[in-house]
This record gives structure tokens, C-alpha cells and sequence, in this order.
């Protein structure tokens, strides 16, 4: 008999919320389940000032749901809600507690990969660059903060459940010499992820702080397009080197792009440059170079704010099909002149102290 959403549901209401009183589901304690074969993941969304309590609560949910027949693995991330601020006497009273940005344990520096917009190819750039660091040399992780439309399993190429010794740590998978890190591996890939704000920003502080990285130079930090909750949750919790931001050439995308770089500049997050993506088009049949979204307009954006053009990536079917086929064309056309574009600019970072 297969395993059902009823029966853990019926597993979990014999579990009390300690907070109301009643069980963790009639308190809504549990969002987003997901019952899939023997997988069972859900999120607990919680207070923070009743996080003791509720760890304990966590506890006894995946002793029961594993004593469960046909499960065979329980994941439960923990995530606190936003609880209103005391009055200021209150406050005032509270120890002190450290803030600001923090370092990563054994990560040397953090560059985080932007786009104003979607459909750039940030993402595919991001794959990209982190098999060039690593052919450079460097140790090099990938986190995939775009929670909403992860890519990056695909585009390296890697499948199956991070595992997690303890329950607490989580072990990244790792291709092509590049440490990787999404939530996408604990999701189908069909499956959407329906997540607010405050679950949002705690699955990324997880993915940042219980992952084993292990020694990393750099660490790319895939983000999703626009100016919200996970571009701020990471510039204001981790201690970023600076970002990188990605554009093609056309009106439109360098709108959005000053944007992206109007938020680092308030967030007080370096931007170490632009990158034009989808630069020229070279007619595989002819030679013929064509500047499909037009030419210049990154690098004359990048002077007028007066930050370095990294780099100009062609656009090119190559560089689409490597990413689909999980070997990004860094790794699977080495010597060619699009992969030779990336290593580029990988060289250039490395050059100026940024990876």
C-alpha cells in the first residue's frame, strides 16, 4: 500500500502546537507538504522566540513520520515568521545581538550574479563561469537562489536528494569541479514552489549556512531576476564581495538592469561589473555577424556608471544546447570561441581580486 497525504497528515495531528495548544496542522504550523513515493518534505513556519520548543516538535515529527510505513525519507525545513517589534522600552531591554553581514565558514569571497530582468541568460552565464573559475584553478561553489525557477540542477547536469548526516548539515552535490547547491533538488521539476517572503528568506539562509561548502575562493550566487525579498535577504546576511550584472544590449533590459544596480547601491553591495550577454550573432552557415538586440549598450551603460564591462557573451545555439544537456559548453566545447568567452571573463575576475 502506497503512501498517502491523509496518512501523514493524520500522523502529524496527533502532534500539539505548544504555543496554541491544538495540533501543528490546525495551527497552520505546517505549509507546503509534499508527499511524493516514500519522500515526505514540509515546511515549518514558527515564531522565532519559540524556536527550543519547536525544535523539539521537529524532532518527534520525523521520528513518528519515519516509523511511518513507506516513508523513506522526511525533510522538514524550519523557517521563522516576521513577529512585530516590541515598544521601544521593551527593545531597549533585549541583549545584544551581533548583526550585519557575515562571513561563510571556509568561503573566501561571494560574488553574486544579477539581472534587472528574466530571459538575460544570468543563469546559464552563471553555470558557465563557475566551470571556468574552475578551470582556472579556483574551488568554486554555486547556490541557486533563483527559488522560484531553479536551472542550475539541469544545466550541470545533476540529479537526485542532497543528504544530510545529522539532520541539521546538508551535503551539496558536486559536477564538473563545481560544488552546487539548489532547492531545486528537493523539489520535482515540474512542481512549483509556493513559498512567501519569510520562507523564502529562510530556506536561503539555509542554503548559505547549513550547507558543508567545505573551502571554497569564491562562491557564485545564481540570483532570481527583479529587486526582492532574496537580493536583500542576501546582501544584508552574507558578507558579499560584490555582484555581477548581466544585461543584453536593448533598451528595455539596461532599463531594468540600472534597477538591479540601484538596489546593490542602497544595499551598500559592490558591483563589480556588467556583463552583455547575447552580444553577436554568428551565422553558423555564412559567418555573417549580426548584433540581434543591437551592440554598445552595456558598455556605454557601464561607463556612465562607471564600473567595468567584464564581458561580452555571444549568443549562440551551442551555448543553449550544452545548458539543456546538463554540461555546460565550458565543460563540454572547451576550446571553442563561445567557452573561450567565459573563460575570459573568469581570467578577468580572477585578475582583479574578485574570484
Amino acid at each position: 500500500m502506497s503512501l498517502t497525504r491523509e496518512a501523514v497528515l493524520a500522523e502529524l495531528k496527533t502532534l500539539k502546537d505548544p504555543t496554541s495548544g491544538s495540533d501543528i496542522v490546525a495551527s497552520g504550523l505546517v505549509r507546503a507538504l509534499n508527499v511524493e513515493g516514500g519522500d515526505v518534505r514540509f515546511v515549518m513556519e514558527i515564531d522565532p522566540s519559540q524556536s527550543n520548543a519547536m525544535q523539539a516538535v521537529k524532532a518527534e515529527a520525523e521520528e513518528k513520520l519515519n516509523a511511518l510505513a513507506g516513508v523513506d525519507r522526511v525533510a522538514i525545513v524550519m523557517t521563522a515568521h516576521e513577529v512585530k517589534a516590541p515598544p521601544p522600552d521593551l527593545q531597549a531591554r533585549r541583549p545584544a545581538q551581533q548583526q550585519g553581514p557575515q562571513k561563510i565558514p571556509g568561503v573566501d569571497r561571494i560574488l553574486a550574479i544579477a539581472s534587472g530582468k528574466g530571459g538575460v541568460g544570468k543563469s546559464t552565464l552563471s553555470a558557465n563561469l563557475a566551470v571556468a573559475l574552475a578551470a582556472e584553478g579556483r574551488k568554486v561553489g554555486l547556490l541557486d537562489a533563483d527559488v522560484y525557477g531553479p536551472s542550475q540542477p539541469r544545466m550541470l547536469g545533476v540529479s537526485g536528494r542532497p543528504a544530510s548526516p545529522d539532520g541539521k548539515t546538508i551535503l551539496p552535490m558536486r559536477n564538473h569541479g563545481v560544488t552546487m547547491m539548489s532547492i531545486g533538488l528537493m523539489t520535482r521539476e515540474e512542481e512549483a514552489v509556493v513559498w512567501r517572503g519569510p520562507m523564502l528568506m529562510g530556506a536561503l539562509q539555509q542554503m548559505l549556512n547549513q550547507v558543508q561548502w567545505g573551502a571554497l575562493d569564491v562562491l557564485i550566487v545564481d540570483l532570481p531576476p527583479g529587486t526582492g525579498d532574496v537580493q536583500m535577504t542576501l546582501a544584508q546576511k552574507a558578507e558579499l564581495t560584490g555582484a555581477v550584472v548581466v544585461s543584453t544590449p536593448q533598451d528595455i533590459a539596461l532599463l531594468d538592469a540600472r534597477k538591479g544596480i540601484d538596489m546593490f547601491n542602497k544595499l551598500g553591495t559592490p558591483i563589480v561589473g556588467m556583463v552583455e550577454n547575447m552580444s553577436t550573432h554568428i551565422c553558423s552557415k555564412c559567418g555573417h555577424e549580426e548584433h540581434v538586440f543591437g551592440h554598445g549598450g552595456v558598455a556605454a551603460e557601464a561607463e556612465k556608471l562607471g564600473v567595468p564591462l567584464l564581458g561580452e557573451i555571444p549568443l549562440d545555439i551551442d551555448i543553449r544546447m550544452a545548458a539543456d544537456g546538463g554540461a555546460p559548453l565550458v565543460a563540454s566545447k572547451p576550446a571553442s570561441p563561445q567557452a573561450q568567452a567565459f573563460r575570459k571573463l573568469a581570467k578577468t575576475l580572477i585578475d582583479n581580486g574578485h574570484a
